[in-house]
């Protein structure tokens, strides 16, 4: 089990990653989700992997491919669900 653990799944607002997402869900962790898609969309399947597996989700939509906005993501992980590294 995964509880009380934490994953950040890039990609993961559809298709694979969200699959991911939700069976790391499944097995107890909070999830990051990241990626790119419709708002409303992401919002409906983060709120959906909340309510099915009783964790907490959010969401970040950083550019991969942007390192300040990778950097932010990891820090808003780190922050939103906590962390034992300083």
């Amino acid at each position: 089990m995964l509880t009380s653990k934490t994953a950040l799944v890039t990609g993961s607002t559809s298709g694979i990653g969200l699959a991911i997402a939700n069976a790391l869900a499944g097995q107890g962790a909070n999830v990051m989700l990241n990626g790119l898609g419709n708002a409303a969309e992401i919002e409906k399947a983060r709120a959906a992997i909340e309510a099915d597996h009783g964790v907490t989700a959010a969401f970040n939509g950083a550019d991969m491919t942007k390192p300040s906005e990778i950097e932010a993501l990891v820090k808003q992980t780190a922050s939103t669900f906590g962390s034992d590294r300083t």
